[in-house]
């Protein structure tokens, strides 16, 4: 497994690029992370780190917390992760993990929470079709209709599609195409949607499937070379136009400068 990053969802918009084409991106804020401890095998049996994201008010920690940082002489931090590695010897603690992870990457997967819709009926929450909308349906056209059995075995089934709690739960998107990634600021460009709203934490990974998708940046770099190949393309011509005019040019004064000497022979010969 590699190593996540933590962002928070800034929200929508669109990139325009040279090529012509309007990408509808997801912009998400990255939370620079520092490793608080490296996890040996000796110890717990799997390699691994611990990583620590966004910042907090000492105040606002418990004192098992408090204690836990002042231990390990680190900051605290707001959000703790453990990645398992393999390569743990190339990490320290204290040492300072950002966008470069994802430098070479063109894809990702996507990990939040979605967005929170509170108790809903069986025809929102799971599609359901709901009873007839003519006479003798009285007041239940959006009802789920029966959920039981007979006298054997006598019971709603655990996990029966029912009318209940709706969203507000851990959804991980796979393949997200990365758009464009902002170094400076700290902000990287998703295609696509991100599951939770405004502010809510997600979590970055390198993507598991390995795909060989054509990217956006891979077509603009085409459309630019296409463009170039053109432009060399014309230039040639126009350098082979330009020589065949010269020797055309040159042909004629030679015939205009024999002509004359003819007429002289002529005029000699008479």
């Amino acid at each position: 497994m590699s190593i996540g990053l933590i962002g928070k969802k800034m929200g929508m918009s669109q990139r325009f690029f040279e090529n012509g084409e309007a990408v509808p991106v997801t912009i998400l804020k990255i939370e620079k992370a520092k490793v608080i401890e490296v996890i040996n095998k000796e110890k717990r049996g799997y390699s691994g780190v611990l990583v620590g994201y966004g910042f907090i008010k000492s105040s606002k920690l418990t004192k098992q917390m408090k204690g836990f940082f002042s231990k390990k002489s680190q900051e605290p931090k707001k959000i703790l992760k453990e990645f398992k590695i393999s390569n743990e010897n190339e990490f320290k603690p204290g040492s300072e993990i950002n966008l470069n992870i994802l430098k070479d990457k063109k894809f990702v997967d996507v990990r939040s929470r979605t967005i929170g819709k509170g108790f809903a009926g069986s025809m929102k929450r799971h599609n359901f079709s709901g009873l007839r909308a003519s006479h003798g349906v009285s007041i239940s056209h959006r009802s789920h209709g029966s959920t039981g059995q007979n006298q054997d075995p006598g019971k709603v089934f655990k996990g029966k599609k029912m009318a209940g709690h709706m969203g507000d739960k851990l959804r991980t998107t796979l393949s997200l195409e990365i758009v464009e990634s902002d170094l400076t600021n700290n902000l990287l460009y998703l295609k696509g949607s991100v599951p939770g709203s405004k502010n809510t934490y997600v979590e970055i990974r390198e993507a598991v499937k390995q795909k060989s998708k054509e990217t956006v940046n891979d077509r603009v770099k085409k459309y630019l070379s296409n463009i170039e190949d053109m432009k060399s393309s014309k230039k040639v011509k126009k350098e082979a136009k330009g020589g065949l005019d010269t020797t055309k040019a040159k042909e004629q004064k030679n015939q205009t400068k024999q002509v004359p000497s003819d007429k002289k022979d002529q005029e000699k010969k008479k």
